[in-house]
């Protein structure tokens, strides 16, 4: 385990040991063929949740690890080592059960978030829509009173997990003249009459973890608002909050089996009698590799350590997902160099990495909308 993680207690540690043993043997083997078929990670989530990962993000009441948030991005960082598309998908599930936990009542709370925890539910987390995705108060999918109920509609699109999902929390408008203070949240059980994903997007990466457009028109009893009505943008925020570090986690693993696939290749590959890493401007490259790394992880721990604090950390967040991930393209572009053609075929996992990394500059807040939460705290003060 890398220096960087020496605050983890001896718990934690063992937890990621036993992490990094099951991600080696049982799931890391399997991505590529994941990549191949483009089959959803169900059985790797559900080996995930045999050693508690799946509920990595919630506390020991719901019957969650209760780990630090840095243990949680280590143990993030090893799955995606292993398979991207398998970090994603379990992530996309934190999204749904920290909306829980966030803003739900207590009575949501306990019903639901231990059956998330043991994988017996998973979950799916649906803000985006086809004209509302950076700024979620331009979303128009609305929820109404209908008797003792409400009646969702509208449509959200790139929904990861959203089609096979057991639990949609879905955000929806329900006062338009109160703008982000008139969005809520709400629980949609798979099988909800009305409630119809469309097929698995086709995607250039990240082909196991599946993203749907997810079209709605669904009656909904009372207690399916989580929470209180207008509370919805308030939770997703701070839901965001949480998941760019755990983009971050995502990038910085696919980074580091990049990186250690190109010093693998590098030490192996020799030309003209010399092996690649004996080479000057090979060595150069594989040291920025390697600064790239290291700026990732510590404003990625430095995200992790003010969420422990329990206190907003929507800067530090947005650094930490914005340095990762433009971080991580780099790493992998310049590991994919260093294999030169080899590079450009699936024989080398290089290659599915990098297409694999290229969303997260783009998904949970685009790189220019970190900028601009970034530049909006920078000039507040």
């Amino acid at each position: 385990m890398t220096g960087l993680f020496h605050m983890l207690s001896e718990e934690e540690r063992l937890f990621c040991d036993l992490l990094e043993r099951i991600v080696a043997e049982q799931i890391a083997p399997k991505a590529a063929q994941v990549d191949e078929t483009s089959r959803f990670v169900h059985d790797q989530l559900g080996v995930l949740a045999e050693a508690g990962m799946l509920g990595a993000n919630l506390p020991e009441d719901y019957d969650g690890a209760g780990v630090s948030a840095a243990a949680l991005l280590r143990a993030v960082e090893i799955v995606a080592s292993g398979c991207g598309s398998t970090a994603s998908a379990l992530t996309a599930h934190y999204l749904a059960t920290d909306s829980i936990l966030i803003g739900g009542t207590e009575a949501q709370k306990a019903h639901w978030l231990p059956k998330a925890a043991t994988g017996e539910v998973l979950g799916a987390f649906a803000l985006t829509e086809p004209t509302a995705g950076s700024d979620p108060a331009d979303m128009k999918t609305r929820a109404t009173r209908e008797g003792d109920g409400w009646r969702l509609k509208g449509t959200k699109c790139f929904i990861s997990n959203g089609g096979v999902a057991d639990l949609v929390v879905v955000y929806a408008v329900t006062d338009p003249a109160a703008a982000h203070r008139g969005i809520s949240a709400f629980l949609l059980p798979k099988g909800t009459p009305g409630f119809e994903p469309g097929p698995p997007e086709r995607t250039m990466g990240l082909k196991g973890g599946h993203v749907f457009t997810l079209n709605l028109d669904c009656y909904l009893p009372g207690d399916a608002l989580l929470g209180a009505e207008g509370q919805g943008f308030k939770t997703a925020m701070k839901v965001l909050d949480n998941g760019r570090v755990e983009v971050a986690a995502q990038c910085i693993g696919m980074a580091q089996a990049a990186l250690d696939a190109a010093k693998t290749y590098a030490r192996d590959r020799v030309i003209g009698g010399e092996a690649l890493s004996e080479k000057q401007g090979i060595r150069w490259m594989l040291a920025d590799m390697a600064l790239d790394m290291q700026g990732a992880r510590l404003s990625a721990l430095e995200a992790a350590r003010q969420r422990d604090l329990g206190t907003r950390f929507s800067e530090a967040a947005a650094m930490a997902k914005l340095t990762a991930s433009e971080a991580a393209d780099r790493v992998a572009d310049t590991a994919l160099q260093i294999h030169g053609g080899y590079g450009y075929t699936r024989d080398f996992p290089v290659e599915r990495i990098t297409r694999d990394l290229r969303i997260m500059r783009i998904y949970e807040g685009s790189s220019e909308i970190q900028r601009n939460i970034i530049a909006g705290h920078l000039l507040a003060h």
